[in-house]
């Protein structure tokens, strides 16, 4: 190798070296951006706390205005107890975005569950609302699975922050259909003995 073509490889492996450096910092900056799981963790603690707060709304909706569907009440306090258990367990484990996002999916999915219920006692005069509150439940949950889904692990930014809108639209139209009254106190839910069944749900 001549001296020409000595310069020119140092020439060539200094630039290498300077853009695998550039690389690493810009990874590291990367990274830097990244939320943390606590971080993470608050946005879904919260989804998955409203979405038991509706569930357990409409327990109490159910059990008031439809006490002769034995049935809808029954499913409707199951759905309320699946997101109870679905929020106790997410706030008795260590911030982890994969458990907590999965959490808050099977929260809205149990809430979405008794807004089924909600529908099924609703009056004629209250079929638009509660439709309405019912495709919205069912959009909360389906948000929060695209969330929670393979490949995201409840660290998609993007769509965390569709879930968490999509659990306010879900609250809002609980509200429109009178399944939620704000202000008002609804008697808290027991999470029960934990099934096998719940638990494989959870994925624990």
């Amino acid at each position: 190798m001549n001296e020409h073509d000595h310069e020119a490889h140092n020439a060539h492996e200094a630039h290498e070296a300077h853009e695998a450096h550039k690389d690493h910092e810009a990874h590291e900056a990367h990274e830097e951006r990244q939320p943390t799981a606590a971080a993470l963790r608050a946005g879904h603690a919260a989804r998955a706390e409203s979405a038991a707060a509706r569930a357990a709304a409409l327990c109490h909706h159910v059990e008031r205005h439809g006490a002769e569907h034995a049935d809808a009440v029954w499913k409707a306090a199951h759905a309320a107890r699946v997101a109870a258990q679905a929020l106790a367990v997410l706030s008795e484990s260590a911030p982890d975005p994969a458990a907590d996002s999965r959490c808050a999916r099977n929260a809205a999915a149990a809430a979405a569950q008794a807004s089924q219920m909600g529908r099924l006692i609703a009056a004629a005069d209250d079929a638009e609302p509660t439709a309405l509150a019912c495709r919205a439940a069912l959009g909360a949950s389906r948000a929060a699975a695209a969330a929670a889904g393979a490949g995201h692990s409840g660290r998609n930014e993007g769509l965390n922050s569709e879930a968490e809108a999509a659990e306010k639209a879900a609250v809002e139209a609980a509200e429109e259909a009178g399944w939620i009254r704000p202000g008002e106190q609804v008697p808290s839910v027991a999470t029960g003995v934990r099934s096998p069944e719940v638990l494989a749900m959870l994925h624990l």
